[in-house]
């Protein structure tokens, strides 16, 4: 059984990225998106005109949460062989009531991938108040160019 990660959320988040499950190098790491051919930090500084991106995974965290930026995953524990959401079985969601109680200043959550965002409207629905956007994934299991998924995430900050 491997575990999800605490969320990175605060009183001011108005944005929730959402994944399904850290991969094994972010498992390893204990830090999201730890996987160095992932883009989702290169996409994250770039889109925020925060370059270059910081080794260090406080200072990401930090960069995020001035631009009102959150992070967390769909689910709380599943199994999996690797890294790729297919792989998911006996899953169990994260509490998304409490966090969107505790913090009603999010109204936009950005799925990074389609398996988040089926994860999550099978249980959730959709949630009053909130805009979805389904992003394209930033793993690099994901084939389609950087500067192609650079242009689709810019759409969550507008």
């Amino acid at each position: 059984m491997i575990y999800s990660f605490a969320p990175y959320v605060n009183s001011k988040t108005e944005i929730l990225i959402l994944g399904t499950m850290p991969g094994i190098a972010s498992l390893e790491k204990q830090e999201y998106y730890a996987h160095k051919r992932n883009h989702f930090w290169k996409i994250m500084y770039t889109l925020l005109g925060e370059l270059p991106v910081s080794e260090v995974f406080e200072e990401k965290i930090k960069v995020l949460e001035s631009h009102k930026i959150g992070l967390w995953d769909v689910l709380h524990y599943c199994e999996r062989k690797g890294s790729l959401d297919i792989h998911i079985k006996n899953q169990k969601e994260n509490d998304f009531e409490t966090l969107f109680k505790n913090y009603p200043s999010i109204k936009k959550i950005a799925f990074n991938g389609k398996e988040s965002h089926r994860y999550f409207t099978k249980k959730f629905g959709h949630i009053k108040g909130i805009t979805y956007y389904v992003m394209p994934s930033t793993s690099p299991a994901n084939t389609m160019t950087f500067e192609n998924k650079l242009k689709i995430w810019a759409t969550i900050l507008g």
